[in-house]
């Protein structure tokens, strides 16, 4: 694949929404994780408390992925993402204006879990304008957007500690408003879009043996990475007592691996193959979780921490090349499905985090677990990787597999 053919492939500037629409509402995602800090210690919250805060959002967006998928293979993706984006500005202006109890914060956390939901639009957004050889770049161009992760990790401990943690809310209203406008302007249907299916029909993916399959891998991929990201806050200044200014910044470079390599993991399934791609980088980060596991010295797991979120990302791209091809007229329905299980996987990572750090006084434990689902996923793509390499066809009729 060459990248000049690429530039000259789909609609840039609905590519470029696509992008920007991910970026903004990913760093509305995580940004209760992120300030967490803060809000704990205004309510005094367990170490439990605190990786439920985190994970609240998360599990929001697993489950408004399902019935935005369900609309942008209704009205489109550009109309659904409007939708999401007016829901997300009336959340962040209760975030900012309220947020007076733990118990609101939580519904206020599931309520932001619908810029979560922005997957199940920007990647079929960007899907349906390319054609298959260009499939894995495109949506890793899409997916890059997850670097609003990185975004929320650098400013939003800053601007906390300077205005208070309930002001960050109120900033975050005017880029989610200045992309909702550009979104509105220049972003385009495709004109190929496939007519809706009947819902019978779209329940049926459920039955397939490998949308199982690949919901179980993306909430590793996935889950891993934006689970980390709404977690590393706290995990390095529980861990390290790191300021909650330097924690933020040390999740920043983390997070900005796993985002801006996204693509790249694209480009290389593209070229590479997905599956083979994928087995890579699921070794590498089952095998730097379990070094985690050991808590190694601050410079030392900030390296590591590196190299997960880089294979994390690198494993979303290459997955999602794989996905178009085997779901081709139910591209919006199943990017929510397989969305919503990495939402998933998202919420239970801080939980779990959460929950043995509190028990077992250290994060060693669920770090070893992460490691042990990781090299699950490599099994289940060394199982597999024949089969989506011999025949994508196969994806038109959901009772296949």
């Amino acid at each position: 694949m060459r990248l000049r053919d690429f530039a000259r492939a789909g609609h840039p500037p609905t590519l470029l929404m696509a992008f920007l629409y991910f970026d903004v509402s990913f760093m509305v995602w995580v940004l209760l994780g992120v300030l967490g800090l803060f809000v704990a210690a205004d309510f005094g919250l367990s170490d439990a408390q605190k990786g439920l805060l985190a994970a609240v959002p998360v599990l929001g967006g697993a489950l408004a992925r399902i019935p935005m998928g369900l609309l942008v293979d209704r009205i489109g993706p550009k109309r659904t993402g409007l939708l999401g984006q007016a829901v997300v500005l009336g959340a962040l202006a209760w975030a900012w204006l309220g947020g007076r109890s733990y118990a609101e914060l939580l519904a206020l956390g599931a309520l932001l879990g619908v810029a979560g939901g922005s997957f199940a639009v920007a990647l079929p957004l960007a899907s349906r304008w390319y054609p298959p050889e260009h499939q894995g770049l495109a949506l890793g161009i899409a997916g890059a957007g997850n670097s609003g992760t990185v975004l929320a990790a650098l400013f939003a401990p800053r601007l906390a500690e300077a205005a208070g943690w309930r002001a960050v809310f109120g900033w975050a209203i005017l880029p989610v408003a200045a992309v909702m406008l550009l979104f509105m302007i220049f972003a385009r249907e495709a004109p190929s879009r496939p007519s809706p299916r009947p819902l019978a029909h779209t329940l049926g993916l459920l039955r397939r043996r490998e949308t199982v399959w690949f919901c179980l891998l993306y909430g590793f991929t996935f889950g891993g990475f934006v689970g980390l990201a709404s977690f590393l806050v706290i995990f390095f200044h529980d861990q390290y007592a790191v300021s909650r200014v330097a924690a933020g910044t040390l999740t920043a470079l983390c997070v900005l691996a796993g985002s801006f390599l996204r693509p790249v993991g694209g480009f290389w399934a593209d070229r590479f193959g997905g599956a083979r791609v994928l087995s890579g980088v699921l070794m590498g980060a089952s095998l730097g979780l379990a070094a985690l596991a050991l808590h190694p010295p601050l410079a030392a797991a900030t390296a590591l921490l590196f190299a997960v979120m880089g294979c994390l990302g690198i494993g979303n791209g290459s997955l999602f090349q794989i996905v178009p091809q085997r779901y081709r007229n139910e591209i919006g329905v199943a990017t929510g499905l397989i969305g919503a299980a990495g939402g998933l996987g998202g919420f239970l990572l801080p939980s779990l985090l959460g929950l043995l750090k509190q028990y077992a006084g250290n994060f060693g434990a669920g770090l070893f677990c992460m490691s042990l689902a990781g090299a699950y996923g490599l099994a289940v793509v060394a199982f597999q990787r024949e089969r989506w390499r011999a025949a994508p066809a196969l994806a038109e009729s959901p009772s296949q597999g």
